[in-house]
């Protein structure tokens, strides 16, 4: 079925987005890539779908040998983070902060492009109506510094509260989301899919934010395609292969929700076809083109392109 995917990547609609952006559409007009393995992270997140659709377009793209790399994280997301800068990891999508923690402080990581835009739910029992009700409550989130952790603090600062004081933050484990938040462990949490499905479809909780819907944080790209700055400088046209392949699996997600779903299950990536199908209609995949123009133009899709 895999095959299918790619056919329809390769065909105009999947080829649309670099087109317009003034990228080439193949290797042959930009050369074999100058290494043929890659390695991308094996996320547990429903929201990096794209990445379990690209093996086959990386593939066409020249590399031979790509490999998925599991990684430690029981400490924390902060694992995935610190194996782009050592290198353990030469490509993937994450979410944008903590890469931009990690440029400001140096760290040998460069972002190559956004993937969408969205991902993140925050839900909260009775008391919790809004954010501002945070304040005094006990947020879980996957760990300390963790994205969710760190994409919640600063929307709370942004209205207003100290999220160093103000909300006492606790650290679980992801498959633990629904049964704290119901045995009143935590008041509040904040998660990436497929949690929020598995809460929406159990009832659990009410959703206070939701980042695909709510302003301003709609309007930022979440998960950005990043790469080790060595590794990228090194090998360019690798780099580039691999952002389109990444690009065309996102339109293969927007465009063929239901099968891509059930490549997800037939893969051994996800158990649940119906929380894989809700994430993928959740997420606004459809949406990196003119994202990708208003963060490069700084203003409305106008039509430009920029060079290859």
């Amino acid at each position: 079925m895999i095959q299918g995917l790619v056919g329809l990547s390769l065909s105009a609609g999947g080829l649309t987005g670099c087109s317009r952006l003034g990228m080439s559409t193949g290797p042959a007009l930009n050369g074999s890539p100058e290494t043929t393995r890659i390695r991308v992270h094996d996320s547990l997140s429903l929201c990096q779908t794209p990445q379990y659709v690209v093996e086959e377009l990386l593939r066409a793209e020249g590399f031979t040998d790509v490999q998925y790399v599991q990684l430690d994280t029981t400490s924390g997301a902060d694992a995935v983070y610190s194996a782009f800068a050592t290198g353990e990891i030469d490509v993937s999508m994450a979410f944008a902060g903590p890469f931009i923690m990690q440029v400001d402080q140096g760290a040998p990581v460069v972002l190559l492009g956004g993937v969408h835009v969205g991902c993140f739910e925050v839900f909260g029992n009775d008391s919790v109506r809004a954010i501002l009700d945070l304040k005094g409550k006990i947020v879980g989130v996957t760990g300390i510094g963790s994205a969710p952790h760190l994409f919640l603090a600063s929307v709370a600062a942004y209205i207003g509260l100290d999220p160093r004081v103000d909300i006492n933050w606790l650290g679980h484990r992801l498959a633990d989301s629904a049964t704290i938040l119901t045995d009143g462990t935590v008041d509040a949490l904040i998660s990436i899919p497929p949690v929020p499905q598995e809460l929406r479809a159990k009832k659990i909780g009410q959703v206070i934010l939701n980042s695909s819907l709510d302003k301003p944080w709609s309007q930022y790209f979440c998960c950005t395609l990043a790469a080790n700055r060595d590794w990228a400088q090194q090998h360019p046209v690798a780099a580039k292969a691999a952002l389109r392949a990444i690009l065309k699996a996102t339109d293969i997600c927007a465009n063929e929700p239901e099968r891509v779903a059930q490549h997800m299950v037939d893969g051994g990536f996800t158990p649940n076809y119906d929380y894989a199908l809700q994430t993928l209609k959740d997420i606004p995949y459809d949406r990196w083109r003119e994202y990708e123009l208003v963060t490069r133009c700084g203003s409305s899709p106008c039509g430009c392109t920029r060079s290859g």
